[in-house]
């Protein structure tokens, strides 16, 4: 099997796997790489005499080359270009495979809350607001830059809670696939797992005097990068029942219905109270009360809000929200809220273990 790869320039699994271990030993370390230390690796199941082949094969197929001085074997130009499209490719895989996931994840997630918000309307004959999960204070997760043209870059930004942010980056002149490697590794070093408050003039400056003469490329992914983690989607909001309204009398004046109409359809004001609602999680319960102005919002100046928060964990939270008159069923609402918020955070808690799992 081996001697047919050297025949017709294609590598085995088996000897992939060898060329692997031995790159990124000598990355590690800068010393040649013999069999013994590649039959060691946890992950190498072969005999000393079978690896010492393979790497003869490997060496004749040029991907690897054997210092004078030493028995070991070291990667070639060539055995280098194979590692890096090889990485390129995984990570391409990796950033293809997680769109697909955030797609399915966002359809089922939506049909889930426009039938809870429904579900929970019918219960208790007041409007309901449920909003899709948000990452509090989003931090960067992954950075993919990718060749697609000469005068092109794709940058893939990847945020905490599985957000992906694309966008395509213009370049003056071609960059070598290396290059491009490089500045993956040297982004994601520094800049992964920070907050946009943390990503300071320093760190800038660094980033910049290490890319040298691809400065300007580094700065237009940074600019993207804050784009990304400051960019205020439009909030996911999912209301249903608001014709209740106008069963309560005290609501149901002209004006205030469509106060109220207004607000629910253009989420006017919803959006301060979703963000008070995530970031204070209330009493014990995880329950607020706003009666009146305690909203801060004049079309619900007449009515009580009560809401609650579900928690997927990693900071990602959504609110689920009840507007009624005053006089509103207080207990009912909250036990409703109480059974909403718990199927919500097992619902999307599990569905998140299996998905990142």
């Amino acid at each position: 099997m081996a001697k047919q790869a050297v025949k017709n320039g294609e590598l085995t699994e088996r000897q992939k796997k060898i060329l692997n271990i031995i790159i990124k030993n000598y990355l590690e370390t800068g010393e040649p790489v013999g069999s013994r230390t590649i039959s060691k690796h946890e992950d190498m199941s072969y005999s000393s005499a079978t690896i010492r082949n393979e790497m003869s094969d490997l060496e004749e197929l040029g991907y690897i080359e054997q210092p004078h001085t030493s028995a070991g074997r070291i990667p070639s130009d060539k055995g280098y270009r194979f590692y890096v499209d090889e990485l390129i490719n995984e990570k391409n895989k990796e950033i293809a495979d997680l769109r697909q996931m955030v797609v399915e994840k966002t359809e089922a997630m939506e049909k889930t809350l426009q039938k809870a918000v429904k579900e929970l309307a019918d219960k208790t004959n007041y409007t309901t607001i449920i909003s899709a999960p948000s990452v509090a204070g989003s931090r960067l997760k992954f950075i993919q830059l990718s060749s697609v043209s000469e005068d092109q870059l794709l940058a893939v930004i990847v945020l905490d809670g599985n957000r992906v942010k694309n966008q395509m980056i213009p370049i003056k002149e071609p960059i070598d696939s290396e290059t491009v490697l490089k500045l993956n590794l040297m982004l994601n070093t520094s800049l992964n797992g920070l907050s946009m408050q943390q990503i300071n003039l320093n760190t800038i400056a660094a980033l910049k005097d290490q890319a040298g003469i691809h400065s300007g490329v580094v700065s237009d992914v940074l600019d993207l990068i804050v784009m990304a983690i400051q960019e205020d989607d439009d909030l996911q909001v999912y209301t249903s029942g608001t014709t209740n309204i106008f069963k309560y009398p005290e609501l149901a004046d002209s004006q205030k219905a469509t106060n109220l109409i207004s607000t629910f359809e253009n989420k006017q004001g919803l959006e301060e109270i979703i963000a008070e609602s995530v970031s204070d999680v209330g009493d014990e319960t995880g329950i607020r009360v706003y009666i009146g102005d305690e909203t801060r919002v004049e079309s619900l100046k007449d009515c009580s809000v009560v809401t609650a928060t579900y928690d997927l964990g990693d900071e990602i939270k959504g609110m689920i929200g009840i507007v009624g008159p005053k006089r509103m069923d207080y207990e009912n609402v909250v036990d409703n809220l109480k059974e909403i918020k718990n199927t919500l955070t097992g619902i999307f808690s599990s569905n998140k273990v299996k998905g990142d799992g």
